[in-house]
Order: structure tokens, then sequence, then C-alpha cells
């Protein structure tokens, strides 16, 4: 077949949001193109920007009595991927291949049209050069760039560094190893959420939400809802746990009852009202300022929300729980027996907040997003109310579940952390930013 009858083929830069670019390397019909960062490429990445690019990383080149081209890797450090399967010996290009260079480098999609004749078999591709080492590959870190800051999650490695740190310098200072663990352990379950959920929020809106949280739990609002939850509505708590601490039984679903009004209700109403404070505020409030504080879709509302429960979380373990616990347990043991247990409880309640006050909360949240993107109102406080009594019960469900046994309230926790995760996939699909977001999997899929 003469060469005049060959298609023409085009390579186009993909933007790291994936959208083409408009411009177009042209492949020439008899000549090979070489990919890298060597000024003799004949497409010539920037080193400071693609600094896992080889000198010479890839080449395609035209195959002979065809319309085609295939591609072949030239032994680069990091790999060429098709379609996100690495390259292993040559391929032949098909329209509309996704052609990476390196794991998580410059991306390129191949454009051409359809050739009706069979293609031929790919090309055997030349012996790879012998091995060579160099200084990028002795010396990772001076090859990295700014993807060791993106992608190798440096910042979480450095405040790690630093609380680490902190922890060393408060040993033998109970009070203060307390803080510091508490919030590292907070702040990498929240983390975890927050890479799940892949949608910015700056840090103050998301501080912000855990603090304001805290304030209402020690303002005199907090007497007015006792009073609503605890006394005009079947939520005594207070007498329940009494009761039961004097040896009465108490049944399950007389718990799950007092639970769901004294407990469910209370506790995800106060964290909500940060929520609900930012989806008022950010109704009024102009772009860019909306997006940031205003709570627009269910990933804002998941986002804040858990924040909230963080610093819920945060306040009831270290200022009513373990100081509850160290002087009860230090005043029949001693102080040091009293400072351990408390230790002890405080590492559960943290740990497990990510099934606990932030997944309830979290999963308020995202009805609370969800009726951001409503219209009607009637249907917005008909989804913020279903999303409500559907926190307060799992809520209740976790605290009356121990009498029941350990596995049973094992199963109240997966559910919560279940509820959680389901409501953040769902949120990602409905999200108007989609494109934009940068969402992970907690566990890779095997290919």
């Amino acid at each position: 077949m003469s060469l005049k009858n060959r298609n023409k083929g085009f390579l186009r830069q993909l933007s790291l949001e994936g959208t083409p670019s408009s411009d177009r390397h042209s492949l020439a019909d008899a000549e090979t193109v070489t990919l890298g960062r060597s000024p003799s490429c004949q497409i010539v990445l920037d080193s400071s920007r693609y600094s896992g690019v080889s000198r010479n990383h890839a080449q395609i080149l035209p195959l002979p009595g065809s319309t085609g081209w295939q591609i072949c890797d030239l032994n680069s450090a990091n790999g060429t991927y098709i379609n996100g399967t690495r390259l292993e010996g040559s391929h032949i290009l098909q329209s509309g291949d996704r052609i990476m260079l390196g794991h998580n480098g410059p991306e390129f999609l191949f454009e051409c049209e359809k050739s009706r004749l069979p293609l031929p078999e790919p090309l055997p591709v030349a012996d790879a050069p012998p091995d060579r080492i160099s200084i990028t590959q002795l010396l990772p870190i001076t090859s990295t760039g700014r993807d060791l800051l993106n992608k190798a999650y440096l910042i979480p490695g450095i405040i790690t560094v630093m609380f680490v740190i902190a922890m060393f310098n408060s040993v033998g200072k109970p009070m203060l190893f307390n803080l510091i663990l508490a919030f590292y352990l907070a702040g990498v379950g929240y983390y975890f959420v927050y890479q799940l959920c892949g949608k910015t929020k700056p840090w103050w809106v998301i501080v912000g939400a855990a603090l304001s949280t805290c304030l209402i739990l020690v303002s005199p609002l907090m007497e007015l809802f006792f009073f609503v939850f605890r006394y005009v509505l079947p939520g005594n708590t207070d007498a329940m746990i009494g009761r039961m601490h004097q040896g009465v039984p108490v049944g399950f679903f007389e718990q799950l009852t007092t639970f769901f009004f004294g407990a469910g209700m209370l506790e995800e109403f106060v964290k909500a009202l940060p929520v609900l404070a930012a989806l008022i505020i950010g109704r009024r409030l102009a772009s860019p300022w909306r997006e940031r504080i205003g709570v627009l879709e269910p990933l804002d509302g998941i986002l804040l929300g858990a924040a909230c429960g963080v610093g819920f979380t945060l306040y009831e373990t270290l200022a009513q729980y373990v100081p509850a616990t160290v002087q009860s347990i230090g005043a029949q043991a001693g102080l040091g027996l009293g400072q351990m247990a408390g230790l002890q409880l405080l590492i559960p309640r943290i740990i497990g907040n990510v099934a606990g006050h932030m997944a309830y909360s979290g999963y308020l949240g995202y009805f609370i997003g969800l009726a951001a993107l409503k219209r009607s109102a009637a249907k917005r406080w008909w989804i913020i109310l279903v999303g409500y009594l559907s926190a307060a019960s799992i809520h209740a469900l976790w605290d009356s579940a121990r009498v029941l046994g350990d596995s049973v309230l094992a199963f109240a926790g997966v559910i919560a952390f279940a509820f959680l995760m389901a409501a953040i996939l769902k949120a990602r699909k409905l999200s108007p930013t989609r494109e934009k977001n940068f969402a992970t999997r907690a566990i890779p899929l095997n290919k």
C-alpha cells in the first residue's frame, strides 16, 4: 500500500482535568516521533513539570504497508501506559487511545480516522539498550519535583513528624499528650473522609465548622436543647443511665427510644447547626466565596458535617469522658492507673470517630447538601428531615446496641460507616463539579 493512502494521525495532549487541548502534534507518514525531555525529541516535554518522564521516553512509528502507527517504550524509568495499562513491547494505536508517560505523568490522546483494512501484526521491537544508571535513579528526590508535593503525601508526612516530635516533648505531661494525640488521630480520620470525598474546601472553613460545634456545646443554648430533647421529649438519658448503674435492667427498645431522643436527635441537631449556617450564609455570598464557604452540593455537606463530628468528639472526649475516667479510676486505684485508663478510653473513641459522630453528622450533611440542589423549599426541608431522622436513628442504634452484645455493637458501627461511604459515593456522582474533583479509591481495583 502506498503511503499516500495512509490516514492522518495526531497526538493531542490532555489537561489535568482530562480534557483535550487545542494543540495537536501531527504524526509524520514515514518518520518516527520520539517523546521525552531531550531537546532532540520531536515532542519535547518540560523537565521542570514532568520530572518523571525520561529523556527519551517513548516512540511512535508508522507501520510499513499499513495505515496505522505503533508505539513502543524506550526503556523508560517509569514506563508508558496505554489506557491505564503498562506497555510491554509494542502496541498498535487505535483512535481514542490514551498514552501516559509514567504513572500520573503527561497524557496524550491519539486521534486517527478508522482504517477499514485489517490491522497487521505489530513489528518486533528491537532489544532495549542496556540498562543505564542515572543520577535520578540513584537519588530519586532530585527528579520528583512538584510530584513530591502533589502526589507523595508530603504534607501529611510533615504534619505527622511534627506531631511525633510534639508527643515526645509532652512525655510526662498526660493532659498535653492526650490533647496532641487526640488531635492527630482525629485529623487522620477526617483526612481519610476528605480524600474519599475528593473536593477541596478551605482548611479554615473546616476548622471553623469544628470550632463552631464546640462553641455551641459550651454555650447557654445547650440548656434549652437539654430541656427540649431530654425533658419535653422522652429522652432523659441521665435518669436511664442512673437506673442502669443501680442494677435496674433496661431493655434494648427502651434504650433505643431514650437514646433516639436524648442523644441521637439532640446531638445531631447541634452538629447540624454549623452546616445549616454555612448553607444559609453561602446563598448570600457572591462567587468565589459562595463556593468556599457555602453548602452547594452533598459533598460540601459531608465535609462540613464530618468536621462538626470531629469537633463534637474532641470536646466530648477531652472535656468530659477522659477527665471523668481519670478522676473515677484515680480515686480508687491511684492517679497513674487513672491516667492510663483515660488514655485507653481516648484512643478508641477518637479512632472510632469515622464510624461514630463523624459518620452520623457526615451522613446528615449529605442530605443538607442534597437539599441545596433542589429548588422547592418544601422538598428541601423534607430531605433534611429524612436525613436528620436517619442520622439520629443510626446514632441511637450504636448507643443502645451494647446491651445485645459486642457483635451487635460491631454491626451498628459497620452500618454507620457503610451509610457514610454510600453517601460519599452518591455525592461524588451528583457533584456539579465532578470533573474538577480529585476523588480517590480507598482500595485500588485489580486490573
